[in-house]
């Protein structure tokens, strides 16, 4: 009989139009795999033949096409719902694994029942850490400290940076509020109590919103530097096209009133709201200033 080994990880990609980026991070996961895994990949309705390239270059992959973009949190809903796992290790095409880093992620969680999710140390091209690898959940108080810049003027201060953590040294293992969904293992049987993602977010936010509720459902979430990536392309928030901008403001929008906002006054959170739309706005105004790549 063939063997039907079921996979102890499946890698989850949802990918639009990215086919190179995509068929490297295939490459460096099956490189890394120590245990049994599986490839399930979601293409959002890409023109740039990424779903036929996968096709032929890892016919073991699963590659779902959808007929048109149907945003992060749908697709990979679908894909969860192929995902034959123990653990989901959701993965953006922009992202390459270290050998070791799939095993030892999995042993982590195989070791440490109490965690639903666990992420790597994840680097941006330069060498430094990805922000977004270690983050508080987005309270009022830490949205209005990165707003102001106080974040940024004393990342280390557990007031003041404590969105992204920077008060915890990185090289130590820590449980965190949320990891980034561009590289994060995921307990299977946790997201079954707690859920898939929610849909209304079309791009950002997604993995913050799961987080919240994983540990809403008494599980805990942890960073775990001896594993490690790349994020080539950086950290999601420095996008500067239009759609990108104003969905991660959205998402934000979306995240608080769901959330935090019944914690809130009314004042409150018509002061959350101004925050969030008055940055989109300067954000937009920068963008649109701003000189394009290739003019001269």
């Amino acid at each position: 009989m063939p063997d039907q080994t079921k996979p102890v990880v499946s890698a989850l990609i949802v990918s639009n139009n990215a086919k190179d980026q995509l068929l490297q991070c295939l490459h460096a996961f099956f490189a890394a795999a120590d245990v049994p895994v599986e490839a399930v990949v979601v293409d959002n309705d890409s023109s740039d033949g990424s779903a036929a390239a996968v096709t032929d270059e890892f016919p073991q992959a699963t590659v779902l096409v959808q007929p048109k973009n149907l945003g992060y949190g749908r697709a990979a809903n679908i894909g969860l719902e192929r995902c034959q796992g123990r653990f989901v290790l959701l993965l953006d095409p922009d992202v390459t694994v270290d050998a070791a880093c799939v095993g030892r992620l999995a042993d982590f969680l195989l070791t440490r029942q109490e965690a639903g999710a666990v992420g790597p140390r994840v680097l941006l091209p330069d060498g430094r850490l990805d922000p977004n690898a270690r983050r508080a959940f987005p309270i009022p108080s830490t949205m209005f400290y990165r707003t102001v810049g106080l974040s940024r003027l004393f990342p280390k201060s557990p007031r003041f940076g404590r969105h992204n953590m920077g008060h915890v040294p990185e090289s130590d293992v820590h449980e965190i509020d949320a990891g980034t969904g561009a590289c994060l293992m995921l307990r299977l049987n946790a997201l079954d109590r707690v859920g898939f993602f929610d849909p209304r977010y079309f791009m950002f936010g997604e993995d913050i919103d799961l987080c919240y509720r994983l540990k809403l459902g008494g599980w805990k979430i942890f960073y775990l530097p001896s594993a490690s990536a790349v994020n080539h392309a950086g950290p999601a928030s420095n996008g500067l096209d239009r759609r990108r901008v104003y969905e991660r403001h959205r998402a934000e929008w979306v995240y608080h009133s769901k959330h935090h906002a019944e914690d809130v006054s009314a004042f409150g959170n018509g002061l959350v709201w101004a925050q969030i739309w008055g940055h989109y706005v300067v954000e937009s105004v920068l963008g649109s200033v701003r000189p394009k790549r290739g003019s001269g």
